[in-house]
């Protein structure tokens, strides 16, 4: 597969997991905002928007691979 190819793929996959990704801390944080305390729920969204990065790290080693 072409680099340019590759890279267009890769950029719909990330978009696709990142739509998805937000859909699902949105819908368990809203899930959890009524039974945990707002410190709680600070952390819980602290933590969310960091842990999405981590599962991307073979899309981006994959993206940039060159043949």
């Amino acid at each position: 597969m072409e680099t340019r190819t590759r890279k267009a793929f890769g950029c719909f996959l990330l978009l696709s997991y990142l739509v998805a990704y937000v859909a699902l801390a949105m819908t368990v944080g809203a899930a959890l905002a009524q039974h945990l305390p707002n410190w709680a729920l600070l952390i819980y969204f602290a933590a969310a928007g960091i842990v999405w990065i981590f599962p991307l790290k073979p899309l981006f080693a994959w993206m940039n691979r060159r043949q």
